[in-house]
């Protein structure tokens, strides 16, 4: 009888145990998943799960604690760099179980152990789906359809008033246009009309002087 039985020995004693852990932290870590029983994937989640903790934060001390259990360099650097990577954002849970039914031979319960950041099935299944709103097919109510005609009406109206306004404004510039034509014309009559009569006394004075000379000559 072991009272507070804290974790599985797995049948091992201390030294196997620790290299059995060490050595599927490490294909766990370079494969991203492996295939083993039930009983050992929980006993190395609780072995690897604080070492990608650990990995985190990448330092001097760090690295030097993860290497004294993996004793693979690596391992350790596969650890650091994609892996720290991938699970930045993740608070803790970096590990996945599942089953797989019992093996052949001793009936024991078999399952596969994965880094769930790096199963790309299960998170492209995981992504909420964009929902379609579907185009109502019920029949407008008459009240409805009355208010959508009056709507229409008062554009009609709107648009027509639009229509007039932009018809008058040519009118009165139309209008405009003419007047100043006209006021320019009478302009020029009466510019011609005064030129014509400074002419016509100087051709008298002309001829008069004529007159004068011939009668002198006489």
């Amino acid at each position: 009888m072991r009272h507070g039985k804290k974790f599985n020995h797995l049948g091992r004693q201390k030294g196997h145990r620790k290299a059995l852990l060490a050595n599927m932290a490490v294909s766990l870590i370079e494969h991203k998943k492996i295939s083993t029983t039930v009983a050992k994937a929980r006993a190395l989640r609780q072995f690897v799960e604080p070492l990608i903790t650990k990995a985190k934060t990448d330092d001097m001390n760090s690295r030097r604690t993860v290497f004294r259990y993996l004793q693979k360099k690596e391992a350790v650097q596969e650890l650091f760099g994609e892996v720290a990577a991938k699970v930045a954002d993740r608070p803790g849970g970096y590990t996945r179980i599942l089953k797989t039914g019992n093996r052949l031979g001793d009936n024991a319960d078999t399952c596969i152990i994965e880094l769930v950041d790096f199963n790309e099935n299960l998170l492209s299944a995981a992504k909420p789906k964009k929902k379609r709103r579907r185009k109502s097919t019920k029949k407008a109510s008459p009240k409805a359809e009355v208010a959508v005609e009056v709507q229409e009406e008062s554009a009609a109206v709107e648009d027509a008033t639009v229509v007039e306004e932009v018809k008058v404004d040519s009118t009165e510039v139309e209008g405009s246009s003419k007047e100043e034509v006209k006021a320019q014309e009478d302009v020029a009559e009466t510019s011609e009309a005064e030129e014509s009569s400074n002419e016509e006394p100087k051709a008298e004075g002309e001829s008069t002087e004529e007159k004068k000379d011939e009668d002198k000559s006489e």
